[in-house]
C-alpha cells in the first residue's frame, strides 16, 4: 500500500509498545540438564545471526533472506529491512530481561490470554544466552 502510494505509516507498534520478545525458545528442565551442549549450540547459532544483523547493513541482510521472500521485491525488503534497522528493533543478545518479560504478561494479561502470572525466575533462565553473548 505504501509503495503504491495508498497508505502510509503513521506510527510502529515495536517503537510505541518496547521491547517485546516476539519469539522465545522453550525446552523441557530435563531436557536442559540432560543435553546443555545442544542448547549452548543451539543458542550461539542464534547469537551469530543476531552478530551478523548487528554488522551488516539493511541491504547485506536482504540479500541474505531474499530467498525467505522470493516473491517480494528487492527493494521493498530493503526497504522493510531498513525500517527495522532505523526503529533499533533487533537486539543485541538473546537475554530475556524480567521487564520484557513482565510487558509480555501485560500484553497477554491484557488480551484475557494470562490466567495466573508466572515469577521470572521460575521460567527465564538467561545462561546460555548469556554465555553466547561473551
Amino acid at each position: 500500500m505504501e509503495e503504491k502510494g495508498d497508505g502510509y505509516v503513521v506510527a510502529s507498534l515495536g517503537e510505541e509498545s518496547g521491547y517485546v520478545p516476539y519469539t522465545a525458545f522453550s525446552a523441557k528442565k530435563s531436557y536442559l540438564e540432560a543435553h546443555p551442549e545442544v542448547i549452548q549450540a543451539f543458542t550461539n547459532a542464534l547469537q551469530r545471526g543476531m552478530d551478523f544483523v548487528a554488522d551488516h547493513s539493511p541491504e547485506e541482510i536482504s540479500a541474505v533472506i531474499k530467498p525467505q521472500f522470493p516473491e517480494t521485491a528487492d527493494a521493498t525488503l530493503t526497504t522493510i529491512v531498513t525500517r527495522y534497522h532505523e526503529q533499533d528493533s533487533w537486539k543485541q543478545d538473546l537475554i530475556f530481561s524480567e521487564d520484557a518479560f513482565m510487558l509480555l504478561q501485560n500484553i497477554l494479561e491484557e488480551a484475557g490470554e494470562l490466567k495466573e502470572r508466572v515469577p521470572y525466575e521460575e521460567l527465564v533462565d538467561t545462561g546460555f544466552a548469556q554465555k553466547a553473548a561473551e
